[in-house]
Formats: C-alpha cells, structure tokens, sequence
C-alpha cells in the first residue's frame, strides 16, 4: 500500500499500476519530507517529480504545502494513475488553498530539455534501477537550465550505483543511505559558487523503522 504521509491529504492511500512501478517506501519517503520540511523546502515552492511513478512522492510534497507539483511520466498507464492519484489528493486540498498539479506525458529527457525556462525549486529524481549512470548524468545536465537559484536537487538511487555524476551548475551537498537506497541532495549553484566535493561515503540511517507498514525491497523497475 502506497499513502500519503503527512499534510492535508495524510493517510490517503493512492492507487499503483499493476506493474512497473516500484513506489518508494514509507520509511524513506518519511525521512526524506521530514529533512524537506526542516529545512523549509517545500511550503510554497514548485515541485518537479521526474520518473514519477504512482505520483508519490510530488503528491506528498503537494499535501504539505507546494504551491505547484508537475509529475513527469512517460508510460501511458502509470500517468494514467497519477491522474487519477492527483485528483484524489487535490480534492483533499482546504477551500482556496489547492495546489496546481500537472501530469506530463512525456521521457524526462524531452520534458526537460523543453523546460529551459522554467523554474523550479524543488526535483525530486527516483529513477529506474536499470537507468544508466550515463542516461542520470544526461537527465541531470539538461535539468540545470530549468532551475531556479538556489533549487535543491535530489536523486534515489540504490547504493550499488554509485553517487550520481553532478554537472556543471549542481553541487552536490550531502546523501543518506537506507538500507539499499542512498539519497543524494544536490544544490543548484553558479559556476563562481562552486567547490570540490568531499569524497565521502553515505551516511547510513540509524534510525530503527518507523513503519511496520513499510514495503518490502520490490523488482528493479521504474517508480
């Protein structure tokens, strides 16, 4: 069962196509919107979910507080269901204060490279497992002319992967491993902003698991 965690539309439970789609767990999705929302990134910003999946984890950014959410997915039948999904989550919204979600039909790599004056704030990238290292790199590079100044940037990947190749104009800023998915945060920065990385490993999470509910470790498959 895929939900929603927090915000106005907590504890929604939103559909997940039959198959192609591995959802995020609760558990990191938790731990990933409760660092967002400490770090106050998501109230009023505009969100991009990039291989979106069910539409997870835009919807949950949209139930706590964003002010704008495109959810990019280009198999017909899971855009299918975050229509539906976005739907669902939006009509939970308060009088006057929905937020404008958009499902865009389309592969990443075109969406974005057609978005070059957009302006986002917040990217959310949960990739399929089997996409190539070369494949994230050149999704991630098309992305920096879509962001805003300052616009944080993060990729789940599981931690065979690797960290992800950072182009010119992100920065790569910290990462946390759960279990075998690793979060890495990146920043988006001018090229006279920009330092060397530290050659670090994930840190891993110490937290015991929040959810008996959580999902089990699904095929290598598009979210």
């Amino acid at each position: 069962m895929t939900r929603i965690i927090s915000g106005f539309a907590g504890s929604t439970t939103l559909a997940v196509p039959k198959t192609g789609t591995r959802p995020t767990s609760d558990r990191v999705r938790e731990a990933l919107f409760s660092a967002l929302q400490a770090r106050d990134e998501i109230r009023g910003r505009r969100v991009l979910d990039l291989y979106a999946g069910t539409g997870a984890l835009g919807l949950e950014a949209a139930s706590r507080g964003a002010a704008r959410v495109v959810l990019v997915e280009k198999a017909p039948s899971a855009a299918r269901v975050c229509r539906e999904n976005a739907k669902l989550v939006v009509g939970r919204a308060p009088r006057g204060a929905a937020p404008a979600v958009e499902v865009a039909v389309r592969a990443v790599r075109t969406f974005v490279e057609q978005s070059a004056r957009a302006s986002y704030d917040l990217v959310i990238i949960d990739p399929p497992y089997d996409l190539g290292d070369s494949d994230l790199a050149g999704d991630l590079a098309a992305l920096v002319p879509a962001l805003d100044d300052d616009a944080l940037v993060v990729v789940e990947r599981r931690s065979r992967s690797g960290e992800p190749t950072w182009p010119e104009g992100l920065e790569r800023e910290t990462s946390k491993s759960y279990g075998d998915t690793v979060l890495w945060w990146a920043r988006r920065v001018r090229a006279d902003e920009a330092v060397a990385p530290e050659a670090d490993q994930p840190e891993a999470d110490q937290l015991a698991p929040q959810h008996a509910e959580a999902q089990p470790a699904a095929p290598d498959q598009a979210r």
